[in-house]
């Protein structure tokens, strides 16, 4: 069966993005790591001649699920529009990835964070689906920034 592969596009920093991820997340992984080529070839880019023998793009896991990411310039930045799920198992679970993800507090909403490279998460619940099925649930959950599962 193939793998759908999420590929993070970064400005630069996509060894320290990983590294970072890699310390939040246990039972990751770097794979594999592809360089700028080191010499100016005909048809680069100016970001890609000013990249030669930097990291092009790294192949790594997280938690055993696949990601890339990509040096591939200013272009293109992170939004709301996507982000990536980590469903926790108890209270001190979601305390730990907000802690360490949640970076933009303007941006948190019923269990969203974003972190400091602009990526958003969501920090939810494993049972979330039975937490929303309590009175009064989804008004209680537009009040949370960090899912509280006390407060359903």
């Amino acid at each position: 069966m193939k793998t759908i592969t999420p590929n993070l596009w970064f400005d630069g920093n996509a060894k320290e993005a990983v590294d970072f991820y890699l310390s939040v997340f246990p039972n990751s992984k770097v794979i594999s790591t592809v360089y700028y080529p080191n010499s100016a070839e005909e048809g680069l880019a100016d970001f890609q001649l000013k990249m030669a023998g930097k990291v092009l793009s790294i192949d790594f896991e997280l938690s055993g699920n696949p990601f890339v990411a990509i040096n591939a310039g200013p272009e293109f930045k992170f939004n709301e529009s996507v982000s990536f799920s980590v469903p926790c198992e108890d209270q001190q679970e979601i305390d730990y990835y907000w802690e360490k993800l949640s970076s933009v507090p303007e941006s948190e909403q019923c269990g969203w964070c974003k972190d400091k490279y602009g990526l958003s998460w969501q920090i939810v619940p494993k049972n979330m689906e039975e937490l929303m099925k309590k009175p009064n649930a989804y008004i209680h959950m537009m009040d949370m920034h960090k899912i509280i599962i006390n407060d359903f």
